[in-house]
């Protein structure tokens, strides 16, 4: 049985197959809204470092004992096997972060989704898809940091991360990167001004406004 997110914090999942974009639209988005009102969620891996990644700020880099003590003790909100390499989110940053009334970005994959949402209804899911697979393979070439048979082996694996689109909220095609980033901005933004969250901020302004009312 699934229960909506009982804070003024509002919980995203941004899923995509690797190289379609979702981290650079993600980074990009927060530093548009460098307030502290949005933050992206730092995971556990136990994948190895890439090059100029940092522990703590890209990824909690955890040895593969250590996570499944994690999972073992229920310490994750969501987590996935990928590759071969274990990913997760900390259950308890994530409610702190959100009942600071602070979003909250998961950047994970389509597994991982599908926990969360069984978790908490009023999360709200973004598919990211790119504009088609040579499109794709060259972004995971420019790279210059995997082997030709690793690139198969994402291409074969993106496919079928792209076949469970349609279980998310929102599905955006990453052609223009400016583009997708303000289509993305607009689905955060719509669901900070819904109804239920501005009833609860402006609580005060509203009773003023309403006070002499018949």
């Amino acid at each position: 049985m699934t229960k909506p997110i009982a804070t003024d914090g509002n919980l995203f999942i941004i899923a995509a197959p690797s190289g379609a974009g979702k981290s650079s639209l993600i980074r990009a988005l927060l530093e548009r809204h460098n307030d502290g009102s949005m933050q992206v969620s730092v995971s556990c891996t136990t994948r190895a470092p890439r090059p100029g990644e940092q522990n703590g700020v890209h990824y909690h880099f955890l040895s593969v004992d250590a996570f499944q003590k994690k999972i073992a003790n229920n310490e994750f909100y969501e987590w996935a096997q990928v590759f071969d390499n274990y990913y997760g989110t900390s259950r308890t940053v994530i409610e702190q972060t959100l009942a600071q009334g602070i979003d909250v970005f998961l950047d994970i994959d389509w597994q991982g989704a599908r926990q969360v949402r069984e978790a908490y209804s009023a999360c709200q899911s973004v598919f990211i898809v790119p504009p088609s697979l040579d499109a794709l393979e060259q972004r995971l070439r420019n790279r210059n940091q995997d082997s030709d048979d690793v690139i198969r082996g994402r291409m074969a694996k993106a496919q079928g991360e792209m076949s469970h689109y349609h279980e998310f909220d929102y599905l955006l095609v990453n052609d223009d990167f400016d583009t997708t980033l303000l289509n993305l901005e607009h689905i955060v933004l719509a669901r900070r001004h819904r109804m239920a969250l501005q009833q609860t901020r402006h609580a005060a302004t509203l009773k003023d406004l309403l006070a002499n009312a018949r």
